[in-house]
């Protein structure tokens, strides 16, 4: 793994085991037969029948269910906890809290720093206090209502733009701001004085909600000393390492199962508390525990795309170029170290050129349930600021936004050290490509021209982004195993978290060993059978897994040519695959179908192994994306709505198109959500409490928000520096500068700058309002 992928969100605090060195890596694609072609989800049928049997539908013989005591609290102090009540409810089998617990049995929020499972202080709503086992949902939940805990209230804060006054109370006894980060190069100073134009906002975004369909949680299952969890995960590798450590298990007694995922977006990267109360339940019980949260607890527990509170300040000539960006953040991940402002500036660090750049944020600790990634940690935060002020300087010297973004787009990686260049960079044609596939100049005009004195104005607004990762890299093992009938089996550790990952790996064997993608057999996400892989996330599984898989299936074609060449009589070196055969170059007589070799129909079997291999020394692998969107804002009431968008990617080769596509307009939908409709609302004043902690009251987008015209426009640049398939990813950028994009049209809609997140009507009619008082 090489420096700068070192510590990235999925896979820190976990152990990260390397792979051998692989073989040789095969020459990159030219013309690809299947890879690249539009193919549905091999498991389609499963998925859309409900035949798929998920975490949440798993159900074992003498199965019971598992309920939470959660504080109610933001912060409290646990006095005393009466379980008698409880234990003597119809059908409850175990109750498990703070006294029954062994009091070494410790859960770790980060890296050094651990608490008890069943803590005595509480640090905010919604953390663990007791748990019960019933026969039944119903008896569970009942049981765990009829548990008497006795709480001494604490003061609490839940706004970091508050926390760190002087007489805020503490989250922490050492206090509440976490750390402080600070990045500089060049001279900021001197480069704001080079500018004509200096231009300086303040900008919010506030906490997003993960809220998958498919709830957080486990079955658990003991069998003598041996555990078996099947969990919605995104890495099942990544819980059983946590699972072990916190009971103190060898990995090889536990095992985790994570076959189908309902969604996670990063909140699933790891395991929480409640697969570890789960187990305990379980092994109380003596029978397998099923504990799901409920939606509410989802909302309290298991993380949200923290809020960012960010001043920027940026220096430009009249010719377009940046002088100087200075930008300063504050975050929050709650209670506990959870990535409050983690990856908070690096758009500013990195995606347009720039000499002179200084940035600070500081990690603040609330009385809040703790963060979890989510798609594109901290960059759409930072884009809402980035792109909007670049738009302000834009307009002040005259230039349109497309060609500022084009005058400063780098082909190195200005923020790593010694500056390594990219592998390749596709931003110049997202911008160009993007900008007439939407029809950018036509669209802004006609805007202009049409708004006139109407209510109803129309605006058309852009965004761009690098994502600091989608790079992939080792380790990763894939097994490939091709049987005497020409069916295939393929075994690897990655969870298909919805994006069609398994799809994407059987075209690649597909496209290797020349086989119809239905008659591949796929095996994955189970630490018992499947070999290890990184957690799915970062945008990472495509181009990690898709190089390991053809390597895998390149070792199959080498051994079945060396039996080719043994039948034929002739020099390896001679023989080449064709469809379902292996000819000989210079006789094309020669010839034997795949499924004639003797010696495979003789061994029944050729196994392949692949591993993955580093990425390029000195170089940085990174997609790009430019986003395009046209807005209809109604100032009389506030209501914005998104006409159409365009999202212009550059991930490298094009893999699958139908899930590609997939990627892109779910990423769209996603960036709506934060920059229109989503919010986490407290009682500041008074309890502290979540106040939407449910879908009713916590707007998602809907279909009524989406845009009836959304367009996916890859810019298909197959990257053979990356890997062997050529592919970067694309998870991440397709969420990134969405928000900010849709900030730009409302301002070119309505001449206002909405700088706090969401637009919302109210918050839309409380600028436009000041800002006429003020006129």
């Amino acid at each position: 793994m090489s420096d700068d992928q070192q510590g990235l969100y999925y896979t820190q605090d976990i152990p990260v085991p390397e792979t051998p060195a692989p073989n040789a890596e095969p020459a990159p694609w030219e013309k690809t037969n299947i890879v690249g072609k539009p193919l549905p989800r091999v498991d389609g049928y499963e998925r859309v029948s409900g035949t798929a049997v998920y975490p949440s539908d798993l159900s074992l013989p003498r199965m019971i269910h598992g309920a939470v005591v959660r504080c109610p609290y933001p912060h409290a102090r646990v006095k005393g906890v009466d379980t008698s009540t409880a234990e003597k409810m119809p059908g409850v089998r175990a109750v498990v809290c703070n006294r029954t617990t062994p009091s070494d049995l410790k859960w770790s929020w980060a890296d050094g720093i651990e608490t008890g499972l069943f803590d005595p202080v509480c640090r905010f709503e919604g953390d663990t206090v007791a748990a019960v086992a019933a026969d039944t949902p119903q008896q569970a939940r009942d049981a765990a209502h009829a548990i008497k805990v006795e709480y001494e209230e604490l003061p609490f804060v839940v706004d970091e733009r508050m926390a760190l006054e002087k007489d805020a109370p503490r989250v922490h006894e050492q206090g509440n701001q976490l750390k402080k980060d600070e990045y500089s190069r060049g001279d900021v100073a001197t480069g704001f004085s080079e500018a004509d134009v200096v231009r300086e906002r303040e900008y919010r975004t506030e906490a997003e909600l993960h809220t998958p369909l498919e709830l957080h949680g486990c079955v658990a299952n003991w069998d003598g000393d041996s555990l078996t969890v099947w969990e919605s995960s995104q890495g099942v590798y990544a819980v059983q390492a946590q699972i072990a450590e916190t009971l103190k298990l060898p990995l090889s007694k536990v095992r985790v199962i994570g076959h189908y995922l309902g969604g996670g977006f990063g909140s699933k990267l790891k395991t929480g508390k409640y697969s570890i109360i789960a187990a305990l339940l379980a092994k109380k019980a003596a029978r397998p525990v099923r504990l799901f949260l409920t939606r509410e607890e989802t909302f309290l527990a298991v993380g949200n795309r923290p809020p960012a509170n960010m001043k920027l300040k940026g220096g430009v000539k009249k010719d377009g170029t940046l002088t100087a960006l200075e930008f300063t953040g504050t975050g929050t991940g709650g209670a506990f170290p959870a990535g409050g402002t983690s990856l908070l500036d690096w758009l500013v660090r990195d995606l347009y050129l720039c000499p002179n750049v200084r940035c600070e944020t500081t990690d603040i600790y609330i009385n809040a349930g703790p963060a979890r990634p989510f798609r594109a940690p901290g960059h759409p935060q930072c884009s809402w600021a980035l792109e909007q002020l670049l738009d302000e300087l834009a307009e002040e010297i005259g230039m349109d936004p497309v060609e500022l973004r084009l005058k400063n787009i780098p082909t190195v990686s200005q923020a790593r050290k010694g500056q390594p260049p990219y592998t390749t960079t596709g931003l110049e044609q997202c911008l160009r490509q993007g900008a007439e596939k939407f029809g950018w100049q036509q669209a802004r005009r006609q805007a202009q021209e049409n708004n006139g004195k109407s209510h109803i104005k129309r605006g058309v607004g852009m965004g761009a982004c690098v994502w600091v990762a989608g790079g992939g890299g080792p380790p990763s093992t894939v097994i490939v195993k091709l049987f005497s009938d020409g069916s295939v089996n393929l075994n690897m550790g990655a969870s298909d978290i919805g994006t069609g990952t398994k799809t994407v790996m059987a075209m690649v064997v597909a496209e290797e060993l020349g086989v119809r993608p239905e008659v591949i057999q796929i095996e994955h996400a189970d630490t018992g059978t499947t070999q290890y892989a990184t957690p799915s996330g970062g945008s990472k599984t495509v181009p990690t897994e898709s190089p390991t898989v053809r390597a895998a299936a390149v070792e199959v074609k080498r051994q079945l040519l060396k039996m080719a060449a043994d039948h034929l009589e002739v020099e390896v070196d001679d023989l080449r695959f064709e469809g379902a055969s292996v000819v000989s170059k210079s006789d094309s007589s020669k010839k034997v179908a795949i499924t004639s070799i003797p010696t495979l129909k003789k061994r029944g079997v050729v196994v392949g192994v692949g591993y993955r291999g580093p990425n390029p020394d000195g170089k940085v692998v990174n997609p790009f994306a430019a986003q395009f969107c046209e807005v209809e804002v109604n100032t009389r009431t506030g209501e914005a709505k998104v006409l159409r968008f365009l999202s212009a990617n550059d991930s490298g080769r094009v893999m699958d198109r139908l899930t590609y596509d997939n990627q892109v307009f779910g990423g769209i939908t996603m960036g709506i959500g934060l920059g229109m409709t989503e919010v986490r609302q407290f009682d500041y004043g008074q309890s502290g409490k979540v106040l939407n902690k449910n879908w009713h009251d916590y707007k998602l987008p809907t279909a009524l928000d989406v845009p009836l015209r959304m367009t996916s426009l890859p810019i298909d640049m197959p990257d053979p520096e990356a890997n062997s398939t050529g592919a970067k990813g694309l998870g991440e950028p397709v969420t990134i500068p969405t928000a900010a994009a849709i900030a730009n049209a409302v301002y070119h809609a309505t001449g206002k700058w909405v700088t706090h997140s969401p637009i919302n009507p109210p918050q839309l009619m409380q600028v436009l309002t000041e800002n006429r008082k003020e006129g």
